[in-house]
């Protein structure tokens, strides 16, 4: 039958296949947008969890002996040197392996040694090798790592840290790390302390990149099993630029 003119044309009714394809379709992407809120919502968690824990990581400082075996220190010993002005290298070292130290004919293994009961750094297990204190910085990264060793046995055993005395300002020292790279140091200062004395400077946050290390030295007390005093030789990461006195 021909349409009038101003007649409406009837829609045709829509197959209820048709109508229930497009509620499913509906259906589908109410359920992809759950899932990118769902998804958006999990990251950000996440991303605020790791933002948390990566504070706290860096806001907790490393442990620091309490003595270096009430606090006051006693004669510090010459030598003073300032710190170099040459940017440090972006190189993140590997735990320590080797110590080299060619002025006093040295080259020993490096144990990990951390506190003692008492809250002292602990001594390496005998007196052929150096212990690093594994709570602190490894040898050249940022901060002050230390590195102690056994001197003057009293039956006369050789020990690694017997002629550690002999270094003086401008001496340079190694220290090899686990894949094999080579971190040059400059003995920048040497001081004594009582055996009791605050460990506070030698273990002391830094941002530059310090060794310190540590041996024992003075009169020998029988009662207490030790020496008097503790040598502490200062040094700091050799920077590209820097050169070290000929030794």
């Amino acid at each position: 039958m021909p349409l009038r003119a101003g007649t409406a044309r009837e829609t045709p009714p829509e197959p209820s296949t048709t109508r229930q394809a497009r509620a499913a379709r509906r259906r589908r992407r109410a359920r992809q947008r759950t899932r990118r809120r769902l998804a958006a919502l999990a990251c950000l968690i996440g991303a605020s969890i790791a933002l948390a824990t990566g504070v706290r990581l860096l806001s907790a400082p490393a442990r620091t002996p309490q003595s270096l075996s009430a606090r006051k220190v006693v004669a510090p010993r010459v030598e003073t040197g300032a710190a170099s002005t040459v940017a440090a290298p972006k190189i993140s070292y590997a735990r320590p392996v080797r110590l080299v130290i060619p002025k006093i004919g040295l080259e020993t293994a490096i144990e990990y040694v951390g506190l003692t009961a008492d809250n002292a750094m602990a001594s390496p297990s005998g007196p052929d090798t150096v212990g690093w204190y594994e709570l602190g910085p490894r040898p050249g990264n940022k901060g002050s790592a230390v590195i102690d060793g056994h001197s003057g046995y009293a039956d006369g055993t050789a020990a690694a840290f017997d002629k550690l005395p002999e270094l003086r300002k401008g001496d340079t020292l190694y220290v090899e790390d686990a894949s094999g790279r080579l971190a040059s140091f400059i003995v920048r200062k040497t001081m004594l302390y009582a055996r009791d004395a605050s460990a506070a400077e030698v273990f002391a946050p830094a941002s530059s990149r310090r060794l310190n290390l540590i041996t024992c030295t003075g009169t020998f007390d029988v009662a207490a099993g030790t020496h008097s005093q503790r040598l502490v030789v200062f040094t700091e990461l050799l920077l590209p630029g820097q050169v070290a006195r000929q030794q």
